[in-house]
């Protein structure tokens, strides 16, 4: 087997994102729907071919790699399934309605911004899952701002942005968890140590956020208006909110995020049945027997798309809900990207670029920025968050403990790079995840991002200047 050189290696990476960006132009919001699995099939061919024609790399050697990257990510397929149909269950019982309609009676129009990103934070440090927080309260939220006039781009960035802080501020966190674990520090040092780069990134965005709701023009906005218009399609009660409780008890209790979705998602089916008849009404038809209805429609809320007249195009968009089958073509594109992580990861093309890096680590802004830039190129490469947490956390534990470095130095440079960036990937799998479930493309809320795109910057900045840079070593 032959050891793939620099410039080989960066040729696929270079040719994905070139056909990402074509896509983009020509197919623009759809390229979901099929175009960008197809990009990512064809550089994973190149890459395989590569692989086995010139550095001799058997198949079975690759196959392992694609295996072992859909072991590490394979759980989040059966996660978006069960948002999909907590997602469906919840807003046809009435749940997110009832969210909206008492975020609009309680928060301003002005203020929405900086309370979604306050309350996605809060809610994500809770269930330590920023994936849950979006899929559950990030729905509700997203709904009631794009019912007041919120730009969608804002909005999801708001919500990512909080739901990422809260998810390095949890020691429920499978992301922090994992970062802890691999560079042998305590996890709740590494909470800790989190907190200087993470806490003034927090602030930036708290700020950013409060200053574009205050700025915006939504504040002419007639929600009692809207409020009208919700009641008058479901029922609202605040009874409808103990069901959200209960599912961030679950979470909180470390019930297994498959379990606690699916019981969330039942739940909602059961309350839809009663709490708004007239919707469900709509989705059985002419089906008799009050089993047979209630079965019927559970299992097509659930699974598959259902629309409903509510008397208005506002109101029939809020009501129209997908189940599974709207989360398939995420399902498929995570799939896409497994090949082809397992595939650049089975080549050496990956470790062939993390070795020339090592070579420039050579002082602590150095070795920080090595890190995070490595951390950032391995969501690139590699689509998958977990991957990109794992590889830098290998390659760089030898240097950090040669150069007396302490290891939280390397799982927060980690951490602020691996795991925020991963949502701002548009083929990384937590991108793919939260667009669709926020139903805004990942380019439309990337700029809108702010936490997740200062943190690597705060934490390149923090290393700069040498502010509370931990060594085990004294120079």
């Amino acid at each position: 087997m032959k050891k793939p050189g620099i410039l080989l290696s960066i040729f696929p990476v270079l040719l994905l994102v070139a056909m990402i960006i074509i896509g983009v132009n020509i197919f623009g919001e759809d390229l979901t729907a099929g175009p960008s699995q197809m990009s990512l099939i064809i550089t994973s061919a190149v890459v395989i071919f590569i692989s086995i024609l010139y550095l001799k790399i058997p198949w079975h050697n690759i196959e392992a790699g694609i295996n072992e990257q859909l072991k590490n990510t394979g759980g989040a397929l059966y996660i978006l399934l069960m948002i999909g149909a907590l997602t469906s269950t919840w807003m046809l019982s009435g749940i997110v309605p009832s969210l909206i309609y008492y975020g609009l009676k309680l928060i301003h129009p002005s203020i929405f911004l900086a309370a979604s990103f306050i309350l996605s934070a809060v809610v994500s440090i809770l269930s330590g899952s920023s994936w849950t927080t979006c899929g559950t309260i990030g729905v509700a939220l997203i709904s009631a701002g794009s019912i007041i006039g919120i730009n969608p781009g804002w909005l999801a960035g708001a919500i990512i942005s909080g739901a990422y802080f809260g998810d390095k501020r949890s020691p429920l966190s499978d992301s922090c968890n994992l970062s802890a674990s691999m560079a042998g520090v305590d996890l709740y040092k590494h909470i800790q140590y989190l907190l200087y780069t993470n806490l003034p990134a927090f602030v930036i965005a708290l700020i950013v956020f409060t200053i574009v709701g205050f700025c915006s023009d939504i504040n002419n906005i007639d929600v009692a208006s809207l409020m009208t218009d919700v009641t008058g399609t479901f029922n609202i009660s605040p009874w409808f909110l103990l069901i959200p409780c209960f599912t961030i008890f679950l979470i909180y209790k470390k019930v297994p995020a498959f379990i606690t979705l699916l019981i969330s998602a039942i739940m909602g089916a059961v309350l839809a049945f009663f709490a708004q008849p007239h919707i469900v009404a709509q989705i059985y038809g002419d089906i008799s027997g009050g089993l047979n209805q209630f079965m019927y429609s559970a299992l097509k809320m659930m699974s598959t798309s259902v629309e409903v007249d509510a008397g208005n195009e506002m109101m029939n968009s809020l009501a129209s809900t997908s189940g599974m089958l709207g989360m398939m073509d995420t399902i498929c594109l995570i799939l896409c990207v497994i090949i082809f992580g397992g595939a650049i990861q089975a080549s050496g093309m990956i470790q062939t670029i993390t070795e020339k890096m090592i070579k420039f680590m050579n002082s602590t802004f150095s070795i920080v920025t090595s890190t995070v830039c490595t951390g950032i190129f391995c969501n690139i490469t590699l689509s998958d968050q977990y991957m990109a947490i794992i590889l830098p956390s290998k390659m760089f534990a030898n240097t950090y403990r040669e150069k007396g470095y302490a290891p939280e130095l390397l799982s927060r440079s980690v951490e602020d790079s691996s795991t925020v960036t991963s949502v701002l990937v548009p083929w990384n799998t937590c991108a793919v995840a939260q667009s669709t479930v926020l139903g805004v493309p990942t380019l439309t809320y990337l700029p809108y991002c702010i936490f997740n795109i200062i943190s690597p910057i705060i934490s390149i900045f923090v290393a700069a200047i040498g502010w509370k840079i931990r060594r085990t070593i004294t120079k």
